[in-house]
C-alpha cells in the first residue's frame, strides 16, 4: 500500500484500539481493574511496547540504509559521469557530439525521474526508461585512437561507461525489494493492542484524548517515514537530484 494509506491505516486502527480500550472500561467487572489487575496489563503493555520499538527501529534503520544508498548511487553516478565527461575532452575534439549525448542523456533522466510537472510518469518506472546508454557505449567503442594517449583514454571511457551502467542498474535493482508486509501487519496489530490496553487503563477526559491521538499520529507518523524512505524515486521524500544537476553544469565545458 502506499504511505498515505498506510499512515491513515496505522491512526485509525490506533484510535480504534484506544476508542475500544475506553469503551470496555465501564463494561467490565471492576475485579478485572483492580490494582494487581492493572499491574499485569501495564505489564502487559510493556512488553508489546518494547517489541514495537524494537520492530520499528529495525524498519526505520532499514528504510534509512536503503535511502541512503540509493542517494550514495546517485553521487557516484554524478561523479563518474563527469569523469566520463573529461576523458572524453582529453581524447579530442572528435568525442564533442558524444559529450553532447552524456549531456542530455544525464538532463533526460533527470527530467523524468524529477519532473516539474505532476502529470509526468514518475518513480522507478522514469529511472528504469532508457537513457541511450547503451549506445553510448557502441559509440565509444568505435573510437579509432590515433596514438597510446588516445588508446588510453579510450579505455578509462570504456570502463567508466560500464561503471555507469552498472551503477544505474544496481540502483533499479536495490529497489526491487519491498518492504515486508508482515512486518508492517505484526506492527499495525501489536500497535492496535497497545492503544486498546492504554485506552482501558487510562480515564476517558479531553487531556487523555489529545494525549492519545498525539501519540497515534507520531506513531503513524513514523511509519510513514519508513514506508516514504523505502520509496526513494516516489512520494514527498524522494532522492536528491543535486548531484546530476551538478554534473550538468560541469559536463562540456
Amino acid at each position: 500500500m502506499g504511505a498515505m494509506t498506510t499512515l491513515v491505516t496505522t491512526f485509525l486502527c490506533t484510535v480504534g484500539g484506544a476508542l475500544v480500550g475506553m469503551l470496555l472500561r465501564p463494561v467490565l467487572p471492576q475485579q478485572h481493574l483492580r490494582d494487581d489487575s492493572k499491574d499485569v496489563l501495564k505489564l502487559g503493555a510493556g512488553v508489546i511496547a518494547t517489541l514495537t520499538a524494537l520492530v520499528l527501529g529495525l524498519l526505520v534503520g532499514s528504510a534509512k540504509s536503503s535511502f541512503d544508498s540509493v542517494n550514495s548511487l546517485i553521487v557516484q553516478i554524478g561523479a563518474k559521469t563527469i569523469t566520463l565527461d573529461r576523458a572524453l575532452a582529453h581524447y579530442g575534439p572528435e568525442t564533442k557530439e558524444l559529450r553532447n549525448q552524456i549531456q542530455s542523456a544525464v538532463k533526460t533522466m533527470v527530467a523524468q525521474a524529477w519532473p516539474d510537472s505532476r502529470d509526468a510518469a514518475v518513480g522507478l518506472k522514469a529511472v528504469e526508461t532508457p537513457i541511450g546508454s547503451e549506445d553510448l557505449l557502441n559509440r565509444i567503442r568505435g573510437l579509432k585512437p590515433g596514438n597510446d594517449a588516445q588508446t588510453a583514454f579510450q579505455a578509462q571511457a570504456l570502463q567508466i561507461g560500464n561503471d555507469l551502467q552498472q551503477s544505474r542498474w544496481l540502483m533499479i535493482e536495490e529497489n526491487q525489494v519491498e518492504l515486508p508486509t508482515v512486518f508492517l501487519v505484526v506492527l499495525l496489530c501489536w500497535l492496535t493492542m497497545l492503544f486498546a490496553t492504554y485506552g482501558l487503563l487510562a480515564p476517558f477526559n479531553p487531556t487523555v484524548v489529545v494525549v492519545l491521538l498525539v501519540c497515534a499520529l507520531s506513531m503513524s507518523g513514523a511509519i510513514y517515514l519508513v514506508v516514504e524512505m523505502n520509496r526513494p524515486f516516489d512520494g514527498v521524500i524522494k532522492a536528491s537530484s543535486a548531484p546530476l544537476l551538478k554534473a550538468v553544469q560541469y559536463i562540456n565545458r
